[in-house]
């Protein structure tokens, strides 16, 4: 029996895109998955090859599953975002693929440790590396390479993507003297009051 070869692909930094990777997601009633698409510069010569040697290495040890189909007949992962997404600026000079997994892949920081708070911390906008592997399918007929997601590590924050805002972001001046608009008064007497039994809500609510 032929060896099989080696189809993981450990990424150069990506832009994460449609990030789903701290709740699991489904599309069309289809089952759950947990998933991301990852968006590379093509100047990335290096993550590039290793993903187009990747893809051919997967066509090759899934001959069988794909009934020996041409490759070049078959639905390929890396797409080209200058020709598929041209009026979206992210897209340019850079190609695209999803990878997906049903098992939670890990998230982690530039140093290794897990993001604790993964659904506010991690986003599409953020710059990623992820490890990623390729396998040949035939569903219904339907043939192709498709890419499961194994880990992802998060290297910096990026511009939010989808119209999604950060906090640091939208509250990023000084507070100080900022116009209460009449409500001080409210502060100090809730403050004085913190502790207390609440009794006096609990008659304003009546």
């Amino acid at each position: 029996m032929a060896e099989k070869k080696n189809t993981k692909v450990v990424t150069g930094a990506c832009i994460a895109s449609y990030v789903h990777t701290a709740e699991p997601e489904s599309y069309n009633n289809s089952e759950p998955a947990y998933s991301i698409q990852l968006v590379i510069n093509k100047s990335d010569t290096k993550t590039v090859s290793a993903i187009k040697e990747a893809i051919k290495n997967a066509y090759d040890n899934g001959a069988q599953t794909l009934g020996n189909a041409d490759l070049k007949r078959i639905k390929i992962p890396l797409r080209d975002g200058d020709e598929e997404r041209s009026d979206d600026p992210v897209y340019k000079g850079r190609y695209f693929l999803n990878a997906k997994t049903k098992t939670k892949p890990e998230v982690v920081d530039r140093n290794g440790q897990a993001i604790i708070d993964e659904a506010r911390d991690f986003y599409s906008g953020c710059i990623c590396r992820a490890s990623i592997n390729f396998y040949a399918y035939n569903t219904s007929g339907n043939k192709g390479i498709g890419v499961g997601l194994n880990n992802v590590q998060k290297l910096a924050d990026g511009t939010p993507l989808g119209g999604r805002t950060r906090a640091a972001d939208d509250f990023n001046d000084d507070t100080t003297g900022l116009d209460l608009g009449g409500y001080d008064d409210i502060m100090t007497e809730s403050n004085t009051s913190s502790g207390g039994s609440g009794s006096e809500d609990e008659d304003w609510l009546s």
